[in-house]
C-alpha cells in the first residue's frame, strides 16, 4: 500500500468503507490512527476501534459512501462524502493525513442540514 499516492489511498479507504466490511477498510488506517470529531469531542484511538464502532454503528441496512469531491495537497487529502443506509443521511468532511502508506489521522465533521432562514431569500436560490 505504501507506494500509491496519498489522495489514491484515501479514495481506496471510501471504496474499502462501501463493502461494509469496516475490519477490511481499517487496514488502511495506521495501527495508532487517531479519527477526530471535533462537534463531538471525541477522538478515535487505533484502527480496532474504528472497526468496532462502525461495525456496532445503529443502521436500517447497508452503508453506502459517495464522494462528492477530493482534493489532495501532499499528504493532506480533504474528502467531502455523502453517507446514506437508506433511511440515515449524512455527509462527512474528512481531513484525512496520510503517513507511510496509511491514514493515520482524521478530523471529520459532520454538517447537518438546516432550513434557510427567510430573510436571505432575495439573494439566494435553493437547490
Amino acid at each position: 500500500m505504501s507506494k500509491m499516492p496519498p489522495k489514491e489511498i484515501v479514495t481506496s479507504f471510501w471504496q474499502a468503507m462501501n463493502t461494509n466490511d469496516f475490519v477490511h477498510a481499517s487496514q488502511w488506517l495506521s495501527p495508532d490512527f487517531c479519527g477526530i470529531w471535533p462537534q463531538s469531542s471525541e477522538v478515535i484511538c487505533g484502527r480496532e476501534n474504528f472497526a468496532a464502532l462502525n461495525t456496532h454503528y445503529p443502521t436500517e441496512g447497508s452503508w453506502s459512501f459517495h464522494i462528492n469531491s477530493i482534493m489532495c495537497d501532499e499528504d493532506i487529502v480533504v474528502t467531502d462524502v455523502s453517507i446514506t443506509d437508506g433511511i440515515q443521511n449524512a455527509r462527512a468532511i474528512s481531513f484525512h493525513t496520510v503517513s507511510d502508506g496509511l491514514i493515520s489521522k482524521q478530523i471529520e465533521y459532520w454538517p447537518e442540514d438546516y432550513s434557510a432562514p427567510s430573510w436571505r431569500s432575495q439573494w439566494v436560490e435553493l437547490f
